[in-house]
């Protein structure tokens, strides 16, 4: 009930944190969200109903109730539902509004350079084992904010051509965005990608065009060196993906390191009824990413060093899933989903900067209206 708590006593602490130029009403009517405007009169009462039930877990029945003690509105379960149903688009808007607001703050590794790691989660329905949502989150680094947040059902795979690129970004990826058609998009902004790489997913070339055995290379490494080789992605022709130059940076895991990733493989397969594949699990004894980076700008210790950051975004997901309850949804009608998943971000995004940011920037703890003319 904490997180009911911030709804109800420290509500206009929340609303200061809402990114400033945002008209809350204007963006409800633009968005269709009014549904009988008789019930609400104002678009933060429709703000804070949403809140109860997708960022503090309140069931229909539960937050017209709550509504109604705090003399909100006087609403029925299936009003609720309708109302929440018709605000998914502005919630969206709302939450697009906070991370354009974050992403004008400069970040990166170098004046000109900005570090940002890309990742996804998986959100599941009432009563699902499996996945029925994907959120795709950008995240800025140095320093630390989310700048992007894309929503979609299962069927959306991670690529980097979900996100915005532009010519200043170095982009972080794991084995899930090393394809070469996300890749090629990156390039084709003008910025640079360093991802983790699979043994079998980006088909590489020597810098003449001919195969490139990637084991055989990893078998050179001796001890704790870090290895690099000059080499490019293979072109797609069919899908008119040209062949990129790229790094391949390597070093050899520690025998425990490669033993628990081993041994990792192993369980998964089992789990499908196969023996693993002999070739992951030789690939299980290094760690590989490729860059598109020139060495001046990133030697390959740093990119490896570099690489390191991605167990962030790893702890940001852990967070959201733990504490606001990310990976699970009590919805099974899609709209009232959305809403429930973008009041749940939006929410993240609010106290993350009720708790850090305005905290760190005044003793007061959130943020000042702006003056009159």
């Amino acid at each position: 009930m904490e997180d009911l708590k911030v709804i109800t006593e420290e509500w206009q602490f929340l609303l200061a944190a809402l990114p400033r130029g945002v008209d809350l009403e204007k963006s409800l009517r633009e968005t269709g969200g009014y549904q009988r405007k008789r019930a609400f009169r104002r678009a933060e009462a429709l703000l804070r109903l949403a809140l109860a039930y997708g960022f503090c877990g309140l069931s229909l029945r539960q937050t017209a109730a709550w509504a109604q003690a705090q003399k909100i509105a006087r609403l029925s379960d299936v009003a609720v539902l309708k109302r929440l149903r018709a605000v998914a688009d502005w919630l969206g808007v709302l939450v697009g509004a906070k991370l354009a607001e974050r992403a004008e703050i400069p970040a990166g590794l170098s004046p000109g350079l900005r570090l940002r790691v890309m990742d996804a989660t998986t959100v599941s329905g009432p009563g699902s084992q499996g996945t029925d949502w994907r959120v795709h989150v950008g995240f800025g680094l140095a320093p630390w904010v989310l700048d992007h947040i894309d929503l979609t059902g299962a069927e959306g795979g991670e690529t980097f051509r979900r996100f915005p690129l532009s010519a200043n970004d170095l982009v972080l990826g794991d084995r899930g965005y090393a394809h070469r058609s996300g890749l090629a998009a990156v390039r084709q902004a003008g910025g640079h990608f360093l991802v983790r790489l699979n043994w079998s997913n980006v088909p590489l070339q020597d810098q003449r065009g001919r195969g490139f055995d990637l084991l055989k290379a990893l078998r050179r490494i001796e001890g704790t060196e870090v290895v690099e080789y000059a080499v490019q992605t293979a072109p797609e022709p069919s899908q008119q993906i040209p062949a990129l130059p790229v790094r391949l940076i390597a070093v050899r895991k520690s025998p425990a390191a490669a033993e628990k990733e081993r041994r990792r493989i192993q369980r998964q397969a089992a789990k499908k009824g196969r023996q693993a594949n002999p070739r992951s699990l030789e690939a299980a004894g290094y760690i590989f990413v490729l860059t598109s980076l020139p060495e001046p700008q990133l030697c390959a210790e740093q990119a490896l060093e570099l690489y390191r950051f991605r167990w962030q975004i790893e702890l940001a997901f852990k967070r959201l899933k733990g504490l606001l309850g990310l990976g699970e949804l009590s919805a099974r009608d899609p709209d009232l989903a959305r809403s429930a998943l973008y009041a749940k971000l939006l929410a993240a995004l609010l106290l993350e900067d009720l708790t850090g940011k305005f905290l760190a920037f005044s003793p007061w703890g959130f943020p000042l209206p702006a003056p009159p003319g």
